[in-house]
C-alpha cells in the first residue's frame, strides 16, 4: 500500500474509468473517501499528510458528508482501487521538491532555483517542505536578520535532526534565546506559520546563484593539496602577507601527507591502503622517513595495519634505494587523493582539532 496516498490523490483529482453497467455509480471523491475509511478501519497506516493541504481538507469534508455504504458499492470501489494499484508501474514523489530531489545532479542549479521561484507563490505548496531540503548553513544565514520569534517558529517546524543542526549553527546567546522562544509559540495560528515559511523560502530562493559550490578558501586548498611542497609553502607565505584571514581559510582546507596522523582515524587506514598500489605506497612510506612530520604519518599508517602486512611493507621500504624528491611527493599525493576520494564517497570521515 506504499502508493496509496498518491493513488488517492489521483482518484480525488481525476475521473477514473466509468463503472460497468449495473454497478453502483460512485464519484471519484466518494471512492477516495471510502478507501481511506476502509484502510483506517483495518489499521493500515496512511501518509495522508503527503497530499496537499487543500486535498486533505476536501477529503475530510467528503468523509464528513457521507453516512453508510452498502456491500455492493464497497466491493466495486475496492475492486477498482486494487485494479488501479496493480496497474501502477511507476510513481512520482509529488511536489516540486520531490521532483528536484530525484533530478538532483541531473539539472543545473539555475533551473532548479527558477522552478522554486515559480512555485513559491503556489498556495498548495508547503514552504516548510522546501525548508527541510535546505542546508543548515543556508537556514542559519537566512535567519540572521530575522526576529527571535521567527527563528523559534522555524525551529519548531523543522524535523528534529535538522532543527538540532540549525541550532548548533547559531551563536550561543541567540541559540539560547531561540530555544526559550519555542515555549512561546503554542498559540501561533497555522496561517501565520505558513506565511513565515513562505517568506523564508522566498528569501532563500532569491539569493543569487553561485558559480562555485565551495568557497574560495576550499578551492585554493584543494589545489595546494597536490601541489609541490615548495610551491605550497611559497603560496601560503604570499597569502599570509596579502590577506591573513584568507590564508587561514586556505590552511584549514589543506590536507597533505603530514596531516594523515592527526586527521585520519586509525580504523580507516586499511581502507586507504586497499585502494593504493603497493609500489606507490612503499615509495611514499620510504620517502616519508626523511622528514619528522611525514614520518609520523607513515608510522600512523604502518601501526594501524596487520602485523604481517606492516612487516612486509617495512622490508620493502628497507630495500629501496634513495628516492627522488619528485617521485616521493607524487607517491604521497596519490595517498592523499585516495583519502579524499574515500572522504567524498562517505567511507572516511576526517577528524578536526575540534573533534
Amino acid at each position: 500500500m506504499s502508493n496509496s496516498p498518491a493513488l488517492l490523490g489521483q482518484m480525488y483529482g481525476n475521473s477514473l474509468t466509468a463503472l460497468e453497467p449495473g454497478r453502483p455509480n460512485v464519484r471519484p471523491r466518494e471512492k477516495a473517501a471510502i478507501i481511506v475509511r476502509l484502510l483506517l478501519a483495518e489499521g493500515t497506516p496512511l501518509k495522508i499528510t503527503s497530499l496537499p493541504e487543500d486535498m486533505q481538507t476536501a477529503l475530510a469534508q467528503q468523509m464528513g458528508s457521507m453516512r453508510r455504504v452498502d456491500h455492493e458499492t464497497l466491493q466495486s470501489v475496492v475492486k477498482d482501487f486494487l485494479t488501479e494499484l496493480d496497474g501502477v508501474g511507476l510513481s512520482f514523489p509529488g511536489g516540486i521538491e520531490g521532483a528536484l530531489s530525484i533530478m538532483d545532479g541531473h539539472m543545473s542549479s539555475s533551473a532548479a532555483s527558477r522552478l522554486r521561484r515559480l512555485n513559491g507563490g503556489n498556495s498548495t505548496v508547503d514552504p516548510w517542505e522546501r525548508m527541510t531540503a535546505v542546508s543548515a548553513d543556508t537556514l542559519a544565514e537566512a535567519l540572521e536578520d530575522e526576529s527571535i520569534e521567527v527563528a523559534a517558529v522555524a525551529l519548531s517546524k523543522l524535523p528534529v535532526q535538522k532543527a538540532a543542526e540549525l541550532l548548533g549553527k547559531l551563536p550561543g546567546p541567540r541559540a539560547r534565546a531561540v530555544a526559550y522562544a519555542v515555549s512561546l509559540t503554542g498559540n501561533i495560528d497555522p496561517d501565520t506559520v505558513r506565511r513565515i515559511g513562505m517568506s523564508l523560502a522566498a528569501q532563500i530562493d532569491s539569493q543569487p546563484i553561485k558559480a562555485f559550490e565551495v568557497g574560495p578558501g576550499e578551492r585554493v586548498g584543494a589545489i595546494l593539496n597536490i601541489a609541490a611542497a615548495m610551491t605550497r609553502d611559497d603560496v601560503l607565505k604570499g597569502l599570509q602577507e596579502t590577506d591573513a584571514h584568507f590564508a587561514d581559510l586556505v590552511r584549514k582546507s589543506i590536507f597533505t601527507f603530514e596531516h594523515i596522523k592527526a586527521k585520519l582515524p586509525p580504523r580507516d587506514v586499511p581502507k586507504v591502503v586497499r585502494i593504493v598500489d603497493q609500489p606507490i605506497l612503499v615509495t611514499a612510506l620510504a620517502y616519508a622517513q626523511g622528514d619528522a612530520a611525514h614520518q609520523a604519518s607513515a608510522n600512523h599508517i604502518l601501526e594501524n595495519l596487520s602485523q604481517r602486512m606492516a612487516q612486509s611493507l617495512r622490508e620493502e621500504m628497507a630495500s629501496r634505494n634513495k628516492i627522488k624528491e619528485k617521485d616521493g611527493e607524487e607517491a604521497m599525493a596519490v595517498i592523499v587523493m585516495a583519502i579524499r576520494q574515500l572522504e567524498g564517497a562517505g567511507e572516511v570521515v576526517l577528524t578536526t582539532p575540534d573533534d
